[in-house]
């Protein structure tokens, strides 16, 4: 638990603790808000694009290698993060964080869920501690910024990275290696999903700057929607994809995925712009910021825990329903803000938002991993957590685009976010009441059993 609790830990940590130090990065970078959202969006993008392509590895060559690999990449990258000297320095080494921080998610789940065995009761405990783990980071995250930020300057966010890492390399040497699968490698798959990714996110990102007639933004979307054409061809036809389009049909995933894309695009746009109001519009310093999102922290670990309990009690579905009406509750009430309203206004939707995603996150993560084999765990787990990644940064980069020209902008800004993911969270919400009828089952992918290493 620990040693895959450090690896999803060192991977949410990054996503937020650059938030708290956008105005930084802005003044010692000099970055438009173009490039503070590549900063936030190069990590999550890259991440969520090679998700997949981690998963397959993971599942081919062992997680426990994969894993091993992760940690060297991101800390390798994160020390280049922490030395970089312009913007553009910063996105690529960004990006390279963001391959390191897609070899860590995957496996670790893989290596949990091989640690379960077939304990469903057990697997969802297992699941809600590792992703209370990755909760308390995210809600961390903008109070550790804070804190380094005042104390150390804007490279220390990038290089506590480097004794985490360390430790986590300590302890993964010891774990036991995984089952292996002699699965060859679908190269054409893993180009296509990479290639349409990048394509549909770098398109949205790009809708702020430019909007939406400029030939790059269409021929992205042009680009993301050919590729991803092309993508789920190739993996209905090959005998050996790196996305078994089966996967769809099992009891429960579909619906699971979806949840978690509503989720993740919901929660990370948002509190992307809410590191701007706070900053722009309530002249928070840093430090400030960071204590403001303390709120985050309990709610988030403590929901975990309760989203482990009722998952082994009562089944997914009570709190991925429960979970996702709390957190459209949330943004209802985040949508009345202004640029008056005092903290006292803000901490009720700081409570419910995180709290209602923390439910439903190990929920969702339990879902996907039970309704596989364990040597599809890897893959699994890639799915539902590139779907999301992806969501994350689309996410960054719609409502930042709503909140584009200005201070002046801020607050009706936010206000079409949290309008936005209201809608959003409510049609997932139907989805899943109408869609998720059986609780899970533990049916298999009827994947292969070979699990002889190469």
């Amino acid at each position: 638990m620990i040693a895959t609790g450090l690896g999803f830990s060192v991977v949410q940590l990054d996503v937020t603790i650059v938030n708290v130090a956008l105005s930084k990065l802005a003044a010692a970078l000099h970055s438009s808000l173009a490039g503070l959202q590549w900063v936030v969006d190069a990590y999550t993008l890259a991440f969520a694009v090679l998700l997949l392509s981690a998963g397959t590895l993971a599942d081919r060559f062992g997680a426990r290698r994969a894993y091993l690999v992760g940690f060297g990449v991101f800390g390798v990258a994160s020390a280049v993060c922490g030395a970089s000297v312009s913007v553009t320095g910063l996105i690529a080494a960004r990006a390279v964080q963001g391959l390191g921080a897609a070899l860590l998610v995957s496996p670790s789940l893989a290596l949990l869920n091989h640690a379960c065995a077939d304990n469903r009761q057990l697997r969802a405990r297992a699941v809600a501690l590792w992703t209370a783990a990755g909760s308390a980071s995210v809600a961390f995250g903008p109070l550790i910024g804070g804190v380094l930020l005042q104390s150390l300057g804007w490279r220390s966010i990038f290089l506590v990275n480097l004794p985490l890492c360390a430790l986590a390399i300590l302890l993964t040497i010891r774990l036991p290696e995984t089952a292996c699968t002699r699965r060859p490698l679908d190269l054409r798959g893993q180009m296509l999903v990479v290639l349409a990714l990048s394509s549909l996110c770098g398109a949205v990102i790009e809708i702020g700057a430019l909007g939406w007639r400029q030939p790059r933004v269409l021929g992205g979307f042009a680009l993301a929607t050919v590729s991803g054409v092309a993508f789920v061809v190739a993996e209905a036809r090959v005998s050996h994809p790196m996305l078994p389009l089966r996967f769809f049909r099992l009891p429960n995933f579909s619906q699971a995925v979806l949840l978690g894309v509503a989720v993740n695009q919901t929660y990370y746009g948002v509190i992307f712009v809410l590191s701007l109001y706070l900053q722009h519009v309530k002249h928070y310093t840093a430090m400030q910021a960071g204590l403001a999102f303390i709120p985050l922290t309990a709610t988030s670990v403590i929901a975990n825990l309760l989203s482990g309990w009722l998952n082994g009690r009562f089944g997914a579905r009570l709190p991925m329903l429960l979970g996702s009406a709390i957190a459209a509750l949330g943004f209802s009430l985040l949508a009345q803000l202004d640029g008056a309203s005092s903290y006292a206004l803000m901490l009720t939707p700081f409570l419910l938002i995180p709290g209602g995603a923390a439910l439903v996150v190990p929920a969702i993560t339990a879902t996907v991993l039970a309704s596989v084999d364990t040597t599809w765990s890897g893959t699994a787990s890639a799915v539902l957590n590139a779907a999301r990644q992806a969501a994350g940064a689309i996410g960054v980069a719609i409502f930042g685009a709503l909140v584009a020209g200005g201070d002046d902008h801020i607050v009706r800004g936010l206000r079409y976010a949290a309008g936005m993911s209201v809608g959003v969270l409510a049609c997932a919400w139907l989805v899943v009441w109408l869609g998720m009828r059986r609780e899970d089952t533990g049916l298999s992918a009827n994947g292969e059993h070979d699990t002889s290493c190469p």
